[in-house]
């Protein structure tokens, strides 16, 4: 995305003084929009129930799976031209995309997602990035997101293996978020994500653990648990040291069978071997620890990454800033 449209896509805000009326005491910036608070009502009652639940949880995460199958570098080489992009395909390509690894457990949330845009006729790429942003005002403290509609159905599914897994290493997660055009500060932000976030697939045997103390607000303790007073792992240390510290951080529970799982401090979490070794790598410990001390910083940093991610392929100029349709949560 160019920095004029990236400017143009964050920096619009809508005008009271121009508000269009869409019934019920509800106002939009444009006339575009008014769908959606019928498709804002639906969600609620139906799928979050108004809460900050396993389905608010799952609607932000395939938000994520759908949008990062963008890649600069497969678009250069002329392949997936037609699937690298925020456009819904794996609600458009379910059948596919859900025989994935990386999309595992994301079934009953596909299917039920597909139906509503369905049922309201909008299209798969613009319900994923709403239901995602209504998801996560459910939420305590959360921000609310940007949300632009008009976006196109996919006409071919993604590409299998772009989404980064908590077994990767830091240099495989900033290299695939390096393709998609994140950089380590803006792959730290969007993991704020996990503030609210639970697993049901990486531990069986721990379904429903979270990744911090407080999984129904968005706050900045998943920052602080999953790194209290660490200790980084200087690139440039010893190599013999570096291995020793990198080695000790990558060991998995005692039972040694969950794969990408390192041991928590704090009971009934769940600690992501991915998310334990970025804290500590020079790289992206320096976000890492100011977010830590920031949650205001956090959030709006996440706001920020979550809207770049929103628009991945997209041009801002094409769709409908539907912002005002988006929750906004009373914040203490």
């Amino acid at each position: 995305m160019s920095l004029a449209l990236y400017t143009l896509f964050v920096a619009a805000v809508p005008n009271a003084d121009n508000a269009v009326r869409c019934g019920a005491g509800r106002f939009a910036a444009h006339s575009e929009c008014c769908n959606w608070f019928d498709v804002l009502d639906d969600v609620q009652e139906t799928l979050f129930e108004g809460r900050c639940d396993d389905e608010a949880r799952e609607s932000i995460r395939i938000q994520f799976h759908d949008a990062i199958s963008y890649s600069k570098g497969l678009g250069s080489a002329g392949r997936y031209l037609h699937s690298l992009s925020v456009d819904g395909s794996i609600l458009s390509h379910a059948d596919l995309e859900l025989t994935y690894a990386e999309n595992t457990g994301l079934d009953n949330i596909v299917w039920a997602q597909r139906a509503l845009a369905v049922k309201h006729g909008v299209s798969f790429g613009d319900f994923i990035t709403f239901a995602g942003a209504v998801g996560l005002s459910n939420c305590h403290d959360a921000p609310r997101l940007r949300f632009f509609a008009g976006r196109q159905n996919s006409t071919a599914p993604a590409p299998d293996g772009l989404v980064p897994a908590p077994w990767h290493s830091v240099d495989r997660i900033l290299a695939r978020m390096a393709d998609a055009g994140f950089s380590p500060e803006e792959t730290i932000a969007l993991l704020a994500a996990h503030s609210v976030a639970t697993q049901h697939t990486i531990d069986p045997m721990a379904d429903g653990a979270a990744l911090d103390s407080t999984p129904e607000s968005f706050d900045n303790r998943f920052f602080t648990e999953v790194c209290p007073g660490c200790q980084v792992v200087e690139r440039l240390m010893n190599p013999h040291d570096r291995q020793m510290l990198l080695d000790s951080s990558e060991r998995a529970p005692a039972n040694d069978t969950v794969k990408g799982v390192v041991d928590s401090p704090f009971r009934d979490q769940l600690r992501l071997q991915s998310d334990y070794l970025m804290a500590r790598d020079e790289r992206t410990a320096p976000t890492w620890q100011s977010l830590s001390r920031d949650t205001s910083q956090m959030s709006s940093r996440f706001v920020e990454a979550m809207a770049k991610l929103s628009m991945l392929g997209q041009d801002p100029s094409t769709l409908v800033d539907c912002s005002d349709v988006i929750p906004q949560r009373d914040r203490n």
